[in-house]
């Protein structure tokens, strides 16, 4: 059984939204949980009724805090149920951004595991890069005690400026 979007407008049926039978929803206290797969995109979906086939479904965006982002995923998802290239994901991080997030945690996970700040600096860049002498001063030294203590304000909710920034509520 399948969940289908309405009529696109040349009369054709867009792509099933939903396949019941693969597991792709699930019932909470809160409602019905679903993620659509269309095309390559993953789409999550709530709904307080359990989805009916070939129901129409409207989209309810509350004037709240999350509201752009809301708006935004409806978009995407319209789009994607019309036939339409989804668009690109809401605040998508740079790839030097994505890196520098994951060299922060390795570096926060190999503190975690007793190594010392020249240890991880070696693991991280190369011993060659690490001089015998000067550590102490050395800008190498500096960076990785930036990347734990990045590292460790993830950890301690910084992930959710990720997903909001420029919010100072989180």
């Amino acid at each position: 059984m399948a969940v289908a979007a309405p009529p696109l407008g040349n009369g054709a049926l867009s792509q099933p939204l939903l396949d019941l039978e693969a597991g792709q929803i699930r019932h909470a206290r809160d409602g019905w949980h679903a993620v659509l797969r269309i095309g390559s995109v993953e789409h999550r979906v709530w709904s307080k009724e359990p989805p009916v086939v070939g129901g129409l479904y409207t989209a309810e965006l509350p004037f709240d805090i999350d509201f752009e982002e809301r708006a935004f995923a409806a978009r995407r998802l319209w789009r994607a149920m019309n036939g339409r290239a989804a668009g690109p994901a809401f605040r998508d991080l740079s790839k030097q951004r994505r890196e520098r997030l994951g060299v922060a945690l390795r570096a926060l996970d190999a503190q975690a595991a007793g190594g010392t700040y020249r240890a991880i600096a070696e693991a991280l860049f190369g011993k060659k890069r690490i001089p015998d002498r000067a550590w102490k001063t050395h800008d190498l030294r500096n960076r990785t005690i930036r990347l734990v203590q990045t590292g460790v304000a993830l950890v301690r909710g910084g992930y959710r400026r990720l997903l909001r920034p420029g919010r100072k509520d989180d």
